[in-house]
């Protein structure tokens, strides 16, 4: 089979003006960015106001292995496969970041005959986004040390200055830094530090602003520092807001892209699904729902991360009402839950998926708990066997919930035809009685205590002294009314990576709180989350190329 990219360079796309078309737009609701990518204007969310959403399908996962489970791949072949049916369907995705593009993990664009397109484009530079997003992040951050150069009046303590500067690499190096050096020109020394842009509190604000205005609102509220008194500084007492937000003025419109099979897909934003909520924006998905009868959308990660931050976080802010919710697991991942080692899982083993499956039962059971119909995708692999597959289909069945063999990896939307039949089966059948987990003005701990033991499986949580320190001062300054951002390993239900199926008899530990008050969540670190990955030994850069025709070989 040919790669990702010889796929998605061999397709033959539409000029992106009669996707548009085909979903009622005209040229007045978009601007080009070439052929087959445009930005589409937020006139039309706020003028199809009095319309009615369509349907909402989110599409989840058992908790990732290094076997893979094609949660992107199943969402955009999901999605083709209603259109094949004859459905008014739009996707919604996340944005692809550099930094895991050029290291290891790769892109969210999807594989094989399920792929966005233009594939190379979406996973480079885009539209330019990230970019923007970086310069007003960063323009925040030379803000403050100006601040403290120019004579520091709000008494700016830089012992505890929060926010950091970001670039979409991976850099290790740039995790822990010291900026001012070279004498008294150029300010005042100090501990800084990056992330990548994907975890900059601008992207999670971002994906989570309803306008241009919620958005500025948004700047404004970030908590930057904290004076020599204790007292929080925000973003609107250096007055930067309003130029932070020029600088995004059209990274916030969404875009507008298809699918290897013409489908149209909606690509906007993507934050990080630990250290913040891992949704695609607010403005991209109910622009899709406007503008069709069933929107397929996707959250990163496991279930236990990014379809609880969808219900909880995006959900509660957007007021959407998912109707039904798509977990995508595979044979392969399923045994590396139940202990087989990478290398062997492709020899058949019922013993060890008996074990492993119980993570997707888990998480079936995490999805039901917000009242939403739920259908399993069984991404398939050649190397699955019948009775494997059989296993988790009568494993399914015995929970009440229909499983779908899907095969949209080799077989684009026809490999997908009974996963889109169960999916609407379950939208016709079962009323979607959708609720969130808790109510955010609950005590922080209260909160954190409910997502550990429903969603995690937990005993309860610990809390190392900082952290008790930092809720306290969250308390007092009256910032903790938000809903609760878990910040944990995406492999496992517990805040040990090692813990894989479903743990039991454990407690998660929080060593930090802190909050993105412009973003509108609290953030509760435990264990070890970096917010500035580092590359591999040997990164998929350096197997990527561009021939002399313009041609790019190697990505992916």
């Amino acid at each position: 089979m040919k790669s990702d990219i010889e796929i998605a360079q061999s397709a033959k796309m539409e000029p992106i003006y009669k996707i548009a078309e085909n979903i009622g737009l005209n040229e007045d609701d978009i601007d080009l960015y070439g052929k087959y990518k445009c930005k589409v204007s937020l006139d039309v969310l706020n003028g199809k106001k009095d319309k009615a959403d369509g349907k909402l399908i989110l599409v989840t996962a058992i908790n990732p292995t290094p076997a893979g489970e094609g949660k992107s791949t199943v969402t955009v072949g999901l999605g083709d496969a209603l259109k094949k049916k004859k459905k008014n369907v739009v996707i919604a995705l996340r944005e692809p970041s550099l930094g895991p593009v050029f290291g290891i993990k790769g892109g969210a664009a999807g594989g094989g005959y399920a792929q966005v397109v233009p594939m190379e484009d979406i996973n480079l530079h885009f539209t330019g986004d990230m970019h923007a997003i970086t310069s007003a992040n960063n323009l925040l951050c030379a803000a403050i040390d100006n601040h403290l150069h120019q004579g520091n009046l709000l008494k700016i303590d830089q012992r505890r200055i929060v926010f950091k500067r970001v670039m979409d690499m991976n850099d290790r190096s740039l995790r822990g830094i010291v900026v001012g050096l070279g004498g008294k020109v150029n300010g005042f020394p100090r501990e800084d530090g990056f992330m990548i842009t994907v975890a900059s509190e601008i992207m999670a604000i971002l994906c989570l602003a309803n306008s241009l205005t919620d958005l500025k609102e948004r700047m404004a509220k970030i908590l930057v520092a904290y004076d020599l008194d204790g007292n929080p500084v925000y973003c609107n007492d250096l007055n930067v807001q309003g130029a932070m937000t020029l600088l995004m003025k059209d990274a916030i419109r969404p875009n507008l892209v298809q699918t290897l099979e013409n489908t149209p897909a909606i690509i906007h934003g993507g934050p990080f699904a630990n250290i913040a909520h891992g949704c695609n924006s607010l403005i991209a998905t109910k622009t899709a729902l406007k503008l069709s009868d069933y929107t397929v959308t996707e959250a990163g990660f496991g279930a236990d991360l990014g379809a609880e931050k969808f219900f909880d976080i995006k959900c509660r802010y957007g007021k959407l009402n998912p109707d039904c919710t798509v977990i995508v697991a595979t044979v392969r991942a399923l045994k590396h839950h139940g202990g087989v080692k990478k290398d062997v899982l492709s020899v058949p083993n019922i013993d060890a998926l008996s074990k492993g499956i119980e993570n997707l039962g888990k998480q079936i059971e995490n999805i039901k708990k917000y009242g939403v119909p739920v259908v399993v995708a069984i991404n398939k692999f050649l190397t699955d066997s019948d009775e494997e597959l059989k296993f988790i289909e009568h494993y399914c069945n015995k929970l009440g919930v229909k499983a779908s063999l899907t095969e949209v990896w080799e077989k684009g939307s026809e490999g997908g035809i009974d996963l889109a039949d169960k999916v609407l089966e379950a939208i016709d059948k079962q009323v979607s009685n959708f609720k969130v987990l808790y109510d955010e003005k609950l005590m922080i701990k209260e909160k954190l205590d409910i997502i550990a033991k429903e969603i995690y499986g937990a005993d309860g949580v610990t809390y190392i002294a900082a952290a008790e320190k930092q809720i306290a001062e969250l308390e007092k300054f009256k910032l903790d009314k938000l809903p609760i951002c878990i910040a944990k390993t995406q492999y496992s239900l517990s805040d040990n990576p090692s813990l894989l199926g479903r743990p039991s008899n454990f407690k998660i530990t929080v060593r930090e709180v802190r909050v993105s008050n412009g973003a509108g969540f609290i953030v509760a670190l435990t264990g070890n989350v970096m917010t500035m990955p580092g590359l591999p030994k040997k990164p998929a850069a350096e197997r990527m190329d561009i021939n002399e025709d313009g041609s790019i070989v190697g990505l992916f």
